[in-house]
């Protein structure tokens, strides 16, 4: 699954939030399936429902490859797996909106979501809550972009 020893989320938070729109909603009981998915339309369980992209903003995913440093590599790397799986191409595999329930609700998402489940099972390792903001989710969001991008 995914990140594991993840300190704290103390980012900055003053820098491009204006160019960040997201979207909180509580979760229902329609998402709570375990049912075969989409992962293309699976936007899993969480604050998350609706994430706007548009140009990668190279400064949010330099914030955000700082932030994954500090609290996603102990578990992650780009291009290899590892505690969890590799993450290269996982904007490719996986809804924005997926991605950051995933960091910010692993609990419920592993509880909850199929595709998370699935990967419970293959990795073995739940993903540890390291209380990411909503900022500092979307920022790494920003760097799996980038990084996706450079293929």
């Amino acid at each position: 699954m995914a990140i594991f020893a993840i300190y704290s989320c103390s980012s900055d938070s003053s820098s491009n939030s204006e160019n960040v729109e997201v979207e909180r909603v509580e979760s229902t009981p329609a998402e709570e399936t375990t049912a075969e998915v989409d992962p293309m339309q699976d936007k899993g369980i969480g604050p998350i429902s609706s994430v706007e992209l548009g140009e990668i903003d190279e400064t949010m995913a330099a914030e955000g490859k700082e932030t994954f440093k500090t609290l996603c590599s102990a578990c992650h790397k780009i291009e290899k797996r590892f505690v969890g799986p590799a993450l290269l191409g996982v904007t490719e595999r996986r809804t924005p909106e997926w991605i950051m329930n995933m960091i910010m609700n692993p609990e419920e998402m592993v509880e909850k979501n199929k595709l998370a489940k699935d990967l419970l099972a293959e990795y073995l390792s739940p993903m540890a809550n390291q209380n990411v903001s909503e900022e500092d989710a979307r920022k790494i969001l920003e760097y799996f972009r980038s990084e996706d991008n450079k293929q």
